[in-house]
This record gives structure tokens, sequence and C-alpha cells, in this order.
């Protein structure tokens, strides 16, 4: 790797050639917008404007057009966007694409990879015919519009045309991570009362097989409510345990789905009709069921592909994720809304070697890619030959989300995924908006870990702690939306006011995001982790991605984790847990080292009380830390639902650590 930049250093400068190309810049042309300060000041502050002119511009479908870009009588918190349209996903994303006279009709909507290596392609002809099936087969048990549909299923291509089929009967699809244990699914199904729970039998992961069915099973039992349970076979008589069934409420996707008619006439539905329910994953009380509507959800998912990710008819997007997180859904409406084309895998990234990626990447021609930080800092670990043997220049956009970057990480993935030349859309957002507050555009330079400004359309803010913008002080502050846009959750499915509580109590009118935010002097915006994970010491308040970034500043550092632990002196401490580079071996010297770096940079307050050597973190299967899981095995404290781990192994060595 070339020599660290400092994240005051711009590293990406795109050439002037890839600027024209973009879908922004042709956008910029059209409305006369000179510059990205122009673009961000006319988009975010004409608000109306923008998204009543994005409609046409990007070809979304209303069967009756609205007769207002929105009513916000009730105010930002309540706004009714695209009042008297009427809309549906499945029609935008798939049914007009799927037309005898349409030139997408014959396009592939999905590949798929499974992790043995068996691979799958999926027309949009083909998807459409079986998302019919699938919304014959829900009226069939009863369902129609506003009923709510679970999603428990592995990541295969029949949860593209259950997604859709949901959203032609004009049901709310609830997708839930497949990772899931029983408490966690249970939850789910309580909260949305789905009568319909569609799951398989199980997957593979690290060439072994994952029963899924028992676990959904069990969670029915806990809590009741499912009807109809249509199990897609994907082990078959691979399977390594018997797959348990209730000939009452069993069916398998054979019978169930594949019997029905394929012709289906897909609902007009009000633009505010709710098209899906997705489950924040919070630390504390139950996950809040976070709401969204036809109109709205299509319209941020499609923006964001469009411009921040520059949508090209010959793009293969791959975005690792599950259908149960937020980035799922949204890979799929943003994309199959232009007929394109996505690739889903269902596996390790790291099974049966660690270029499982590279060589997918490689072999399908993919030209997006989006993952964790953690992620890439993990396959970064095995060290730059597994990609040596990998031709990556098919990758036009690289892409990120969920957490904090590490400069050294960052750059690794800039230069040996990227070339030195693909952009990282670091984005950031929520389930709450099923998109982006804060996202690069193409046409941008970059700074290591900058989330370049806000999202087109997004009103963003950052403000001190009495709601007042800092933002050209350039300060850090709280992260705030001063008005709503098409995608915010209307409420939450529990009532008002749980929504309004945690989302706009904080400051008058505006949508507390929870995030540390900073824009430089230059106009880079970033982010420094949850404010509401801040460690006070002694009265002075850092971030944990503040102290995991100072300690993965040291070249002995791959990975930390930082939490706050009680402490009788400043009440809490910094305690850090760290994974070295392979040919690191941990020592008191080393302690000693870390704890001055952390100190040097961030002060010596922050210095951390421990410092603890482990080789794995506790993750989900999207690979973010559970810092949760850290802090109450230090502590010894109750675990709670440890059900999205990935790898509940690395508890144990928690507690090993030393």
């Amino acid at each position: 790797m070339d020599t660290l930049a400092d994240v005051n250093e711009i590293v990406h400068e795109p050439t002037e050639e890839f600027v024209e190309s973009t879908n922004v810049w042709q956008f910029m042309q059209e409305h006369d917008i000179a510059d990205y300060e122009e673009l961000i000041e006319k988009t975010c502050g004409e608000v109306d404007w923008f998204w009543d002119e994005l409609v046409e511009y990007l070809g979304i479908e209303f069967y009756e057009e609205y007769d207002a870009v929105r009513d916000d009588t009730d105010g930002p918190q309540f706004s009714d966007w695209y009042p008297g349209g009427k809309i549906n996903i499945a029609h935008n994303t798939l049914d007009r694409h799927a037309r005898t006279d349409s030139p997408n009709r014959n396009n592939v909507a999905c590949i798929w990879e499974g992790e043995p290596g068996d691979v799958r392609e999926i027309t949009y002809h083909e998807l459409q015919r079986e998302s019919n099936k699938v919304a014959n087969a829900l009226e069939e048990r009863g369902i129609g519009k506003g009923d709510t549909v679970g999603l428990y299923m592995p990541m295969v291509p029949e949860v593209n045309s259950i997604l859709y089929g949901i959203f032609k009967v004009g049901a709310i699809a609830v997708p839930i991570f497949s990772g899931f244990g029983t408490d966690a699914t249970a939850t789910r199904i309580e909260d949305s009362e789905c009568s319909v729970l569609f799951t398989g039998d199980g997957f593979y992961r690290r060439g072994s097989d994952i029963v899924l069915k028992n676990t959904a099973d069990e969670a029915i039992e806990q809590v009741g409510h499912v009807e109809h349970t249509i199990v897609y076979e994907r082990l078959g008589t691979d399977a390594g345990a018997e797959i348990p069934w209730d000939d009452e409420r069993d069916e398998w996707w054979d019978e169930a789905v594949l019997t029905q008619d394929d012709e289906y006439e897909t609902k007009e539905l009000d633009s505010s009709d709710e098209a899906m329910l997705l489950y924040s994953s919070g630390t504390t009380g139950k996950p809040k069921g976070i709401v969204h509507t036809h109109a709205g959800q299509l319209m941020q998912c499609a923006k964001e592909i469009y411009f921040g990710f520059d949508h090209k008819d010959s793009d293969r997007f791959f975005w690792v994720s599950d259908i149960g997180w937020m980035m799922g859904p949204w890979t799929l409406i943003g994309n199959h809304a232009f007929g394109g084309t996505v690739f889903m895998y269902e596996g390790a990234p790291d099974y049966p070697d660690p270029d499982r990626f590279w060589e997918m990447i490689d072999r399908h021609g993919l030209t997006t890619f989006g993952i964790s930080p953690t992620a890439i800092r993990a396959l970064r670990q095995y060290g730059d030959e597994w990609l040596e043997n990998h031709d990556l220049s098919s990758l036009r956009l690289l892409g990120s989300t969920g957490e904090p970057w590490d400069p050294e990480s960052w750059q690794w993935f800039y230069e040996n995924v990227g070339g030195s030349e693909a952009p990282i859309i670091n984005i950031s957002g929520g389930t709450e908006i099923c998109g982006c507050f804060l996202m690069p555009m193409p046409i941008q330079s970059l700074k290591p870990c900058t989330l370049g400004g806000p999202g087109l359309g997004m009103d963003i803010d950052i403000v001190n702690e009495q709601g007042e913008s800092i933002v050209d002080t350039h300060e850090r502050g709280y992260l705030v939306a001063r008005d709503s846009c098409p995608s915010m959750t209307k409420s939450l499915w529990s009532g008002d006011e749980r929504y309004l509580n945690t989302y706009w109590s904080t400051f008058d009118d505006m949508w507390n995001h929870g995030d540390w935010a900073q824009k430089d002097e230059d106009g880079f915006w970033f982010l420094h982790g949850r404010s509401d994970d801040a460690i006070n010491v002694a009265g002075r308040k850092v971030g944990p991605a503040e102290v995991e970034g100072a300690l993965m500043d040291h070249e002995a550092v791959n990975q930390a984790a930082a939490v706050g632990v009680p402490d009788d002196t400043t009440g809490q401490a910094v305690v850090t847990y760290v994974i070295l580079e392979g040919d690191v071996t941990g020592n008191d010297d080393l302690r000693e080292e870390l704890r001055e770096q952390v100190g040097d940079e961030l002060g010596k307050p922050f210095r951390p009380r421990e410092i603890l050597f482990v080789d794995e973190f506790p993750k989900t299967q999207s690979g973010k830390i559970i810092r949760r899981a850290i802090e109450a095995a230090y502590t010894g404290e109750e675990l709670g639902d440890m059900s999205s781990i990935e790898n509940p192994d690395s508890l144990d060595k928690l507690e090993d650590a030393k």
C-alpha cells in the first residue's frame, strides 16, 4: 500500500471524463447548476421542487398523478408526500420492465450465487411471472391491502418475487434477518402480527447446513399469529437435521406458490399506503417498527442508486446484505426501478477461501460493490496476495455504510479493491429513512473516511445542544434533519408517542439522528459515531469510534472496539479490545504504547484503563461489531438477546481475553 494519507488529504480526484459521464452531472447541466455546492444548495434548500422534479426525471410511474408534492399541515413530523397519487412499487420495479414492448423484458434482474457455487439468473419476465404467483398465493390465503407478511428467508433469488408479490396485493412486507434466533424473530412476528410467514428449510454457511425452519417454528410457538408458513426448499435432502413440520400450517413453496396462475393485476395504491415494516436493531428496548410507504421508499431508493451510485444500464450491483437489513430491500428497489441487475450471494465472505468476494467480482464482472468497514478490515487481515490473481477492473464504484471507517482500511479498500480509481461512496442514514442523510456524489473529490455531504433533497444540519447550527464553525455536533423527506418513516408501528419521543423531542421541529457529525474547512462531512454511545469520563465525552480510530492509527492494530465501563473515580472508564495484525504479538509494552497513542490523540483522560487482545469480535452477519456484547462480557452483565451474532464462539474468547 502507498504511504497512508491523512484524513485531511484529498486522495481521490475524479477525471473530467468520468465527471461528465455521471447522471448527477447531466442533471446539473439540465438545470443550469454550476457546481457541487450549488447542487446541494438547490436540492436541499428547495426540497419540494426537487422531489417534484425527480418523479418525471427518474421516470417513476404513478397510476394517477398526485395533487401536491406534500401536505405538511401537521409539521415535518407527519408530512404526507405525493397526496392524491396512486402508485405501486412493484409496478415500477417489475411490471413495466416485463411488458412485451419493454427492452428490459429479457434483461437479467438478479444473478444469484450460492455458497457451494451454484449460479442462477432470473429475467424480469421470469421474475414477474413468479411474483404474480406469490400474489395469487397470498390472496388465496386471505391476504390483502394492509395485512403484514413476514420474510424470514435465506438469501435466495425467491426473496425478489416474495417482496414484489407482497407489494402487488397491497400487503406490508416484514423482512426479518435470517441470522436472528428465536427471541428476535418472535419479537418481530408478535409486533407485526403477520399471519403468513415465508421461510426456508435452511441455507449454507461456511460449508455447513444452517437449519432455519426450526427457529421459525419456535418463534411462532412463542407468540402465535402465523397461520400459514410457506417453506422454500434450499437444503432439501442435504439437510443435516430433520426439518420440523406442521401439516396444518406448513406448505412447501413448490406446492403453495409454483402451482398458482402467473397472471395478476397489481393493485393501485395510495402514495401513503404502507409497503414495508423494517425493524431497527436498537440496543435497548423493543425493536422499533419503521413504517415505509410505496411512494416514499421507491423515490428515495431510486434517487440514491441513480445519482449516488450513478446507475448505468450495464451495471451489475452487489451490496453485501441480508434481505432483513435495510440495505437488502434498498438494493432491490433502487436498482430494479431502472431495470438494473442485482447480484446476490448466499454465504460467508471468506469461504472456502478469503478471496471469495474478489473471485466473484472477477468472474461475474460486477461494477458496484458495497460492504461494511468491519468486513473490509477482516478481509484486509488475510493479506494483499488474495487479490493478486483477480481482475477487479470491472468495478466503477465502491460503497460502504454501517459505521465509521479508519483511514488505513479506507485507503486499502480504495487502492487494492478499487484500483485507486473507483470512488468510495460512503453513505449514512438509517432504517428510519431507508436511505441516506449523508452521501458523496461521484463527481466529488474525496478524503479518506468522508461521507461527502448531504444527500440530494435532504435538509441536513449539524447543531449544538441548544439546537443552533454549527456546521460552518467546523465543530463536532449533532446530525439533524431540518425537514422531512418522502421516505422518512410516517411514524412507528407501535404508535406516534414513541416516534415523536425518539426522533423529534430533542430539538424543536428537527429530527435528531443520534450521530456525531462534523464538516471540515474544505466542506467534507465526517461522522464520529453515535452520540448516545458516548463514553463519559469525569464529565468529558468521547465516542467509541474516536478511541477505536486512534488505536487503529497504530500499525500493529487491525481492528479495535471501545466500550465505557463503570469506574469509582471517573464515573466511566474506557476499556478496549484489540485485534492485532497477523504478524504482531501482544505484550505489556504494546499495551502501554497503545494507551499513550490514545492519550496523545484524544487527551489523557481517555487513555484506556485496560487493553485486551483477542482474535475476533462478536459481529452481525453484515459485519457490524456488537459493542453491547463486548461491554456485557467485560462487566459480567446479562447479555440479553444475542441471536444476531454471526460468531457466538467469540463471546467465550472475550471472557478469556488477556
